[in-house]
């Protein structure tokens, strides 16, 4: 079996393969005679069919697998005993004629490659913003509220606020205001004013003391006429033509009440005698969000590497043409339109990887486990982080850790930020940072767009 390289540009080449009768004939004959030994035909017991007929019936496409598994081996150990540093993968040269496979001539297979670029990038001279986020009192005020929502509770209130939820008797009233004696009534009627949309009608709710009762309108405190049918309990094309007044007699005003500062609130929020005053429930917010925020700045450094290292790798040329090809074979639903549109976002992401890939390689860059699984757990805390929660239990984080690395995306994505963090670490040490600090909005701004 030989291979042969030509090589037609700096990033464009084929691989000949030629397969020779004397590479392939004995695999072909083990092929058939183990087919033969699993072989059920009618007229024949198992195991027992006649070699040549098998070789009559099945001997071309055994012949084919078995061709084709020496030329991929083929393949693949040239690609590697000659540290070919290829993109994609190996094609069938486009009008190169396929051989006919004929038992005992010698087969000739043509592949096009496409070569990776050198790509080189000079940090020595590189000046990249480290943008840090200010935490300022709106962000820790913002913060404090969402932990007080979060252990809040429902408590019985004495008059009725705006956001308060209200039960209690409704009924129709005549237009002078008495009750209507065949009219709406309701027993267990729920609104808020919160959901009033007509700010005069909210007024005549806001205050009212329990036992109390107020007189509204339904039809112009809601506009919603799904809203009104559901207070009423009617039909909603009774709703669309109701337009009288009611009376409300208030029985029970719920209200949402934030936790109290106190030591049981900070407990729940920070862990049993974590925090103990006021002040320093303050700072543990605080410092939260600085490691919060430490990850996004990160991101956007790194995105800032990025986009300076693609500048400096304007010229740098692709097989384009085999890469597309490549491109359109794994993604067979995708049009040429969006390939079109694709492959520049890909030749970028394809730069920056062999930008890591080089660093890492030059640096003798190797990942350990301890590596992976601390990329995950900033990655659960970050997820955490989301919904409020700064302090989540260490057995709980690991617990979430071990089930992201079970999946294999997961672990892979996690591998890969891991590797990532120790190229960036890298590059630190050549770049100059040019340290920022900014607001959470000025900060948000940079990614308005994209």
């Amino acid at each position: 079996m030989n291979v042969n390289q030509n090589n037609i540009d700096a990033v464009n080449a084929t691989l000949l393969v030629t397969v020779g009768n004397a590479d392939y004939a004995e695999k072909v004959n083990k092929a058939i005679k183990d087919f033969c030994k699993k072989a059920n035909m009618p007229g024949f017991r198992k195991g027992c069919v006649p070699a040549g007929l098998v070789k009559k019936m099945y001997g071309k496409g055994l012949l084919a697998e078995e061709v084709n598994k020496l030329v991929s081996n083929a393949l693949y150990d040239y690609i590697k005993d000659n540290n070919l540093n290829i993109l994609g993968e190996p094609l069938p040269t486009e009008g190169f004629a396929a051989p006919s496979l004929v038992e005992g001539e010698d087969f000739t297979f043509s592949f096009d490659i496409a070569l990776a670029p050198q790509v080189s990038v000079d940090w020595n001279n590189a000046k990249v913003p480290y943008y840090t986020i200010d935490v300022d009192q709106t962000l820790i005020d913002k913060q404090v509220a969402a932990y007080r929502g979060r252990y809040g509770k429902y408590v019985q209130a004495d008059a009725v606020a705006e956001k308060d939820v209200i039960k209690g008797e409704l009924v129709e009233l005549n237009a002078d205001g008495s009750v209507k004696e065949d009219g709406v009534k309701v027993e267990n009627a729920m609104l808020s004013p919160n959901y009033m949309k007509d700010k005069d009608e909210q007024a005549k709710v806001l205050g009212v003391a329990k036992e109390a009762s107020f007189v509204f309108n339904p039809a112009k405190a809601f506009v919603n006429e799904a809203e009104i049918a559901s207070l009423l309990q009617i039909k909603a094309e009774e709703a669309k033509e109701f337009t009288a007044d009611c009376q409300f007699t208030v029985k029970e005003i719920t209200r949402f009440a934030e936790a109290e500062m106190n030591q049981e609130f900070f407990d729940a929020s920070f862990g049993k005698d974590t925090v103990k005053t006021e002040e320093e429930f303050y700072a543990k917010i605080k410092e939260g969000l600085q490691e919060q925020f430490v990850a996004d700045s990160d991101i956007k450094f790194v995105i800032d590497l990025r986009d300076y290292a693609l500048a400096q790798l304007t010229d740098v040329q692709f097989a384009d043409a085999t890469l597309k090809r490549w491109l359109k074979l794994n993604n067979e639903k995708m049009t040429d339109e969006e390939i079109a549109n694709e492959y520049p976002k890909m030749i970028e992401d394809l730069k920056w990887q062999m930008v890591k890939d080089g660093i890492a390689k030059e640096n003798n860059v190797k990942l350990e486990k301890e590596d992976i699984e601390a990329v995950a757990k900033r990655s659960a805390k970050a997820q955490f982080a989301q919904y409020g929660m700064l302090n989540v239990p260490e057995d709980i984080l690991a617990n979430y850790v071990e089930e992201m690395l079970k999946d294999q995306n997961g672990a892979r994505n996690a591998a890969e930020r891991a590797s990532e963090n120790k190229v960036v670490a890298i590059i630190k040490e050549k770049v100059s940072i040019d340290s920022k600090t900014v607001s959470f909005d000025e900060f948000n701004k940079f990614f308005e767009g994209k």
